[in-house]
């Protein structure tokens, strides 16, 4: 984000000086008329307009899907937990204290791994320690419920992390910024060098508001990180139900983990 700026900075300046030095080189016209302020918007508006949709397409797609398998991950290890009361004591005991591991391990440890599209093995060690559990419950006829609620939760979180990468080719992003450069040096080179204290002011601002939207495209297109972000509130709402949950029936120090969700060591 702060290369986008320093760029399309370097870029304005660029254009502000073409306009001073290489201008009377170019043309011969009266060194007062030169492009107008309306002039200046129209040929921007078309693509700051493709910019904002690009934006739109890129919400709607990474950052949106990121959210629902948020979600989805979260509902599916409130079922799974909740689909562990049908279960005999002992399994139903350790489903959710590894629910409550589960949910720590994804919040504190992959969730900041996400942020530079990376993932965590944390949560796999509990992933793993439920169908454990599952074989000591198979032919019950919970058996077929825990299965299903984990199949989803796996589902989810593949999505999730799969979300949590880039989805742009770098080769697109760099055009885009490439195409501000061009378009900024451009329109500064069509101003007229005197009396232009309004185009210089339009200038600005259209250079900001594509620089704002391309600063907008990388930060959407990295739903778990930047200022724009999906927040773990799901699964640590799922945490909270499945540690009320084994609460209620075992102290706190019978869960197996820490509160990263490392698994305790004795």
């Amino acid at each position: 984000m702060v290369l986008i700026i320093v760029v399309a900075v370097l870029a304005l300046l660029a254009g502000l000086a073409a306009n001073r030095f290489l201008r009377p080189r170019l043309l011969s016209e009266d060194d007062d008329t030169g492009m107008g302020v309306k002039d200046l918007v129209g040929p921007l508006l078309t693509l700051t307009v493709l910019l904002l949709a690009f934006v739109l397409v890129t919400a709607n797609g990474s950052y949106g899907k990121a959210e629902v398998a948020s979600r989805g991950e979260a509902r599916a290890l409130d079922q799974l937990v909740e689909s562990a009361e049908y279960a005999p004591a002992v399994q139903k005991g350790e489903i959710q204290a590894d629910a409550v591991c589960y949910a720590r391990a994804v919040r504190e440890q992959e969730w900041p791994a996400m942020a530079d599209g990376n993932g965590s093995s944390a949560p796999s060690v509990w992933s793993t320690d439920f169908r454990r559990v599952f074989r000591e419950v198979e032919g019950k006829p919970v058996f077929g419920m825990l299965i299903a609620a984990d199949n989803k939760r796996s589902d989810e979180r593949e999505e999730r992390l799969t979300q949590a990468t880039a989805s742009i080719p770098s080769a697109i992003f760099w055009f885009l910024l490439a195409t501000l450069t061009i378009t900024v040096i451009a329109l500064g080179v069509c101003l007229p060098r005197r009396n232009n204290r309004g185009q210089i002011l339009t200038l600005t601002v259209i250079t900001a508001l594509l620089t704002t939207t391309l600063c907008i495209i990388r930060d959407v297109d990295r739903p778990f990180g930047g200022m724009i972000e999906v927040s773990p509130t799901a699964i640590a709402e799922a945490e909270r139900q499945a540690t009320r949950d084994f609460l209620a029936a075992h102290p706190a120090s019978d869960i197996p983990c820490d509160a990263k969700g490392n698994r305790r060591t004795i």
